[in-house]
């Protein structure tokens, strides 16, 4: 991959992680990188480790965590807050990712977090993929 590809798809994602609550696939993701859509998707996975979608849903996941330990709003608007247009695909991903659902994290006590620097608590409270997450009462 050269030099150029790599600082567009940086571009592309920056804008993921800045947008991220904004309806984006990836055929507007690949045009933003002069790319077509299958090309920018391997490359995206090469240069990152994850595919576009992963990346912009570990994003959407973890803005939705931090809204649903806020406790102000309800889970579906937590859900259209952050993007997502299914709240059953958002309820599934979000239970993968961090362990349990929207719902029981939301309930749940977060005053352990509090006392936590935000710089900390960004790598604390930031979602795992591939099926690591632990149970909130695992060690």
């Amino acid at each position: 991959m050269n030099r150029d590809d790599l600082v567009r798809l940086r571009k592309v994602r920056d804008m993921m992680d800045r947008d991220y609550a904004s309806p984006l696939d990836v055929p507007a993701l690949a045009h933003a990188a002069l790319m077509s859509p299958g090309h920018f998707s391997r490359s995206f996975r090469a240069a990152f480790g994850e595919t576009p979608y992963s990346h912009l849903m570990t994003r959407r996941i973890e803005r939705a965590k931090a809204l649903l330990r806020a406790g102000v709003l309800s889970v579906t608007e937590v859900c259209f807050a952050v993007g997502c247009t299914s709240l059953g695909s958002f309820s599934t991903r979000f239970t993968e990712l961090v362990g349990e659902s929207p719902s029981a994290y939301r309930a749940r006590s977060h005053d352990e977090a509090a006392a936590i620097p935000p710089c900390i608590a960004k790598i604390y409270t930031r979602p795992v993929r591939n099926g690591e997450a632990k149970s909130p009462a695992a060690p």
